[in-house]
């Protein structure tokens, strides 16, 4: 790698290379200066990394410290499969090795991750001059393994006070922001 792969800087005996942990491309020391920790490869000291590394390691240390929790605790959702009418009252976690979607209730459901297509949060109280929204279920797109047809799930916040809306509120939120890493690692 002669040249830094950002700012196209020549390297020589002054201008070093360094590599970026995450990516492994090589970067001059301005492209290549941040240093965050990136625990899921092991690194648990800061190291050094690209600005756009840097970011979604970030963006990846502040969910596993914050969201991933509520996620695996887990809430309960009134869950229509499909197009029914019927609901079932539900709850929903993220199991243990964070590759399930877990759904205990009368019946039992295990979503595989890797096979959810699409996550849409739905929302109440938006004003139109911006107010705040409040996430009140989700409808999930997932493949059965074996399929390659798309099934259906929603999720409704229960109106029961006893059910804890606020934490299913947390739970779909947590659940947002996990979506949105999955894509954009995804992206990468």
């Amino acid at each position: 790698c002669p040249r830094c792969m950002q700012c196209d800087t020549k390297f020589d005996f002054i201008t070093r290379k360094h590599h970026c942990r995450r990516c492994g491309k090589c970067f001059c020391d301005k492209c290549c200066s941040k240093k965050v920790p990136l625990p899921r490869m092991c690194f648990v000291d800061p190291v050094r990394q690209c600005a756009e590394c840097a970011l979604v390691s970030q963006k990846e240390t502040e969910f596993y410290d914050r969201q991933l929790k509520v996620l695996m605790n887990g809430a309960t959702f009134f869950v229509t499969l499909g197009t029914s009418d019927k609901s079932e009252l539900m709850v929903c976690r993220l199991s243990n090795n964070q590759r399930y979607l877990v759904l205990d209730g009368d019946s039992h459901y295990e979503i595989e991750i890797i096979q959810i297509s699409t996550v849409q949060i739905l929302t109440e109280g938006f004003t139109p001059g911006g107010g705040n929204t409040r996430a009140i279920g989700m409808i999930l797109q997932y493949k059965v393994p074996g399929s390659e047809e798309l099934m259906q799930m929603k999720f409704t916040a229960s109106e029961d006070f006893s059910c804890n809306r606020k934490l299913s509120a947390s739970w779909l939120a947590a659940m947002h922001k996990a979506t949105k890493l999955l894509y954009e690692s995804r992206d990468q």
